[in-house]
């Protein structure tokens, strides 16, 4: 889906008898709307059940008469949640160009907690069961299978109820800021290891910078054997 960028060009009136300038505009926004929400539910891990709703514009709003009206999703907005869609004008006398609001929810199978969860505790399979949500209701993604956030750790306190996302896990934590640990590389036929100090908190699967006995910093993987591994 192309992204465009708005002129930023209005010819309009705000008039002191409400009547609706143009009827029609929030209809052009639906048609266009329902197919590009398909195409980018079709992107997502599961399948989902979009629910589009489109609101109306002001209806003070007077409008130049337009040969053509273009929809189009403006830059740095998607089709989730509270968003909006432009219709520009481009073939009239006045190039205006104008937002309606809408709504799309996404609803799909997620995990959704069973029990309170305090923060740094590791997830299980027991903390959480499967159920229907609204996908679009947040902004951060959802963990929709149980590898993404089985293993991890509740980045802060989780209520039950809540499903789970991608800003409510973090990765297991193998060493604290400046502990010695063991930083390991290798090939084909050898490895050579060696004890370092940790300049920052290791995750495991995240990168971490070691500082080694030579006073050189290096940056690897840690593993959850509490080592960090340098790519060669």
């Amino acid at each position: 889906m192309r992204l465009a960028t708005s002129a930023c060009l209005l010819a309009l009136s705000l008039g002191a008898a409400p009547a609706r300038a143009n009827p029609g505009l929030e209809q052009l926004a639906r048609d266009w709307l329902q197919p590009a929400v398909t195409q980018a539910m079709a992107t997502q891990e599961l399948p989902l059940r979009a629910e589009v709703s489109v609101g109306s514009l002001d209806s003070r709003l007077r409008l130049a008469p337009c040969g053509a009206i273009e929809p189009y999703l403006p830059a740095n907005t998607r089709l989730w949640g509270r968003t909006q869609i432009g219709l520009r004008c481009v073939d009239g006398m006045a190039r205006w160009n104008v937002f309606v609001p809408v709504t799309v929810r996404a609803f799909g199978p997620a995990w959704v907690l069973k029990a309170p969860v305090p923060a740094g505790e590791t997830l299980t399979s027991e903390h959480a069961e499967r159920a229907d949500i609204d996908w679009a209701a947040h902004p951060s993604p959802v963990l929709a299978l149980p590898d993404r956030w089985i293993g991890r750790q509740a980045a802060f306190a989780l209520s039950p109820g809540q499903p789970l996302r991608e800003n409510m896990v973090r990765a297991p934590q193998a060493f604290e800021a400046n502990a010695p640990v063991k930083v390991r590389s290798g090939g084909a036929g050898f490895s050579v290891t060696v004890v370092g100090q940790a300049l920052s908190e290791g995750l495991v699967g995240q990168p971490a910078r070691v500082r080694l006995p030579s006073g050189r910093v290096v940056t690897g993987v840690v593993r959850a054997d509490q080592t960090v591994e340098l790519a060669l």
